[in-house]
């Protein structure tokens, strides 16, 4: 099994969460995140200087047996990206063992 972390840009969490449905990967969390990027110049909206520094992104957490690895990961790079600087970052890691706290199940069962 595997553990997906997705860092996206908050306008894109709709698509990736539809993109997920349609693949069938039905559960998952997600939080919101404040990062740090590349870019240090500030800008200035309707006279109110900000940094550009600061970014609010949406963190998702999913773990898939192996075989649905690779699709999860295609619909997130196809569903999340724009093509422009700070589409995001996906991680990928080994996960050793999930339960399901209600049924007591272990393993690739305890997943679905």
């Amino acid at each position: 099994m595997k553990k997906i972390e997705a860092i996206i840009r908050k306008s894109k969490f709709d698509e990736v969460k539809d993109a997920l449905h349609q693949i069938e990967v039905n559960f998952f969390s997600y939080w919101d995140v404040t990062g740090v990027g590349n870019e240090k110049e500030g800008h200035v909206y309707r006279g109110v200087s900000y940094s550009t520094s600061d970014i609010q992104r949406r963190f998702l957490s999913i773990v898939v047996s192996d075989p649905f690895l690779e699709i999860t990961i295609n619909a997130i790079l196809k569903s999340a990206g724009t093509g422009a600087v700070g589409d995001g970052k996906i991680f990928v890691s080994e996960v050793l063992e999930t339960y399901r706290i209600r049924t007591k199940e272990k393993g690739v069962e305890s997943l679905n």
